[in-house]
């Protein structure tokens, strides 16, 4: 199972262990991070859970384009930021590190 290293708002890093095949959003969800909206249950459509990606692996999925576009509306984009509902973790994924990004 892959190791996800999650840093929340505050600032506290936790590392947690997932399924293979479940997205970044619903492990960071399921492991208890409230501040994680997801509003839009993963269909790619709010970017209420805009991460940061901590030095990305080069297997990680390219971002679409519906992505880029929503992830334009918000304040607090980065060169890093991804929708963690876009993200499906994999072994080759395992240790990437994401903080949560600021609320819009």
């Amino acid at each position: 199972m892959p190791k996800l290293i999650v840093t929340n708002r505050d600032g506290e890093t936790s590392e947690i262990e997932v399924e293979d095949g479940l997205t970044v959003m619903e492990a960071v969800r399921d492991n208890g991070f409230d501040e994680l909206l997801a509003l839009c249950g993963g269909c790619c459509s709010c970017a209420t859970c805009h991460v940061y990606v901590d030095e990305a692996p080069a297997e990680i999925p390219a971002m679409s384009e519906d992505e880029d576009d929503l992830l334009e509306s918000s304040d607090h984009r980065k060169e890093t930021s991804r929708l963690s509902c876009q993200i499906a973790l994999a072994p080759v994924l395992d240790g990437m590190k994401i903080t949560i990004a600021p609320e819009d």
